[in-house]
């Protein structure tokens, strides 16, 4: 044979051979990709497998089934590494629900992590609640729920991230208190009342928060308020619908006095929680461990005596004496009142509230308040303790 025709089979078999290695390269390379990608999909299933067991298990609305698909999935390791594996450099805080962690994403987004703790209070439950009531609610005083990661027995969510932490880490700091002045906190009365509004009467699901206190209001860099933790929240039809539970829950000091000894709950819940929050704004004092050298009253019934006197001004809080409007802290003061009212149908509701805020005619006069005295609360806790029936998670916090 010829040498160029030796030459001539030896470059096609070294072509061939070329093609064949490049044609199996590709082929790993596409069956690689392949598994990696159906491994995130089982990943990503498995996370959503374990919401569809649990929602349809109590028998939930596909509508909250929906609300997971519109909500993006996290992978652990990508919370891991925004976290530094949840260092606790990175932890900012600590609920019923869990820690709470500061996480950085490789884009550079900040983000708040909710991790559930294996010994918390709360559990599936209220992790479900949490997404099913907040995935589709869109209020710039609600805070803004971006995702979620299901991985094992791992439940976490994932917030957007509020510079200022919340707002009882700033009423009740001698520190920091004085940082708030009287505008801002003004404005942080008038945010709560519409988020809270948005919820009871314009969202498309009408919610029942049951956990309004200042700790789950949360500040974002410009001191507006955002409503957060929706584990214990509930969903009603009807805009005065009374239900009844069992299954007491909440943080002494905020809860109505219907649903603490009765386990009656409605939007007027939500005013009694709101109340009390805006007399602790305007004071700078907690409701529960107050005290004053001249009765034994708690805040409400501290604020209920100035108020007969005609002294209301004399609950704002000292550090607001450079910055205050009078008119704005009694109205704020009467407002709370007549929000703290005993019976629920004294209440106003939030729509009316925040038209009261806002405007300047005269007020209804408020009735005594409920809890208007630490014995209350002494009193409730020892029924609490001897009715397990009743109450069966009541938050000390």
């Amino acid at each position: 044979m010829a040498a160029s025709e030796l030459a001539g089979k030896s470059s096609f078999k070294r072509k061939k051979l070329i093609i064949l290695v490049v044609v199996l390269s590709v082929s790993s390379v596409a069956l690689l990709l392949s598994a990696v990608a159906y491994t995130c999909r089982k990943k990503k299933k498995n996370g959503r497998g374990y919401w569809t067991h649990t929602l349809n298990k109590d028998h939930t609305s596909a509508d909250h089934v929906e609300n997971l698909d519109e909500l993006p999935f996290f992978s652990l390791h990508k919370i891991a590494k925004a976290t530094n594996n949840f260092h606790v450099d990175n932890k900012i805080g600590e609920g019923g629900f869990g820690p709470v962690y500061k996480g950085v994403l490789k884009e550079g987004q900040v983000i708040a992590i909710k991790r559930l703790s294996e010994t918390s209070q709360q559990g599936p439950d209220e992790f479900k609640n949490e997404v099913c009531c907040i995935a589709k609610l869109q209020h710039r005083n609600l805070v803004k729920l971006l995702g979620y990661c299901v991985d094992g027995n791992e439940k976490i969510l994932i917030y957007e991230y509020m510079d200022n932490k919340s707002l009882d880490s700033f009423l009740f700091d001698e520190t920091r208190s004085s940082m708030l002045d009287w505008p801002q906190r003004f404005e942080i009365i008038h945010g709560m009342a519409r988020g809270i509004l948005y919820l009871h009467q314009d969202s498309r699901l009408q919610i029942i928060h049951r956990d309004l206190k200042a700790a789950n209001i949360l500040l974002d860099h410009e001191m507006n308020p955002k409503i957060s933790d929706f584990g214990l929240a509930r969903k009603f039809v009807g805009h005065d619908a009374m239900a009844k539970t069992r299954n007491i829950v909440g943080t002494y000091g905020y809860i109505s006095p219907e649903y603490a000894v009765h386990g009656h709950i409605s939007v007027k819940s939500d005013v009694f929680s709101f109340g009390v929050i805006v007399l602790e704004i305007v004071s700078g004092k907690k409701n529960r461990g107050f005290s004053h050298e001249g009765h034994s009253d708690n805040l409400l019934g501290h604020a209920w005596r100035l108020y007969k006197e005609g002294n209301s001004v004399e609950l704002m809080n000292a550090s607001l004496h450079n910055s205050y409007v009078v008119s704005q802290i009694q109205r704020s003061i009467h407002v709370g009142l007549l929000c703290v009212q005993q019976h629920a149908e004294d209440r106003p509701t939030m729509s009316s509230v925040v038209s009261m805020l806002i405007s300047e005619g005269t007020l209804p006069p408020p009735k005594q308040p409920a809890f208007f005295t630490e014995e209350n609360y002494r009193e409730l806790e020892f029924d609490s303790s001897l009715n397990d029936d009743m109450i069966t998670l009541l938050y000390a916090r």
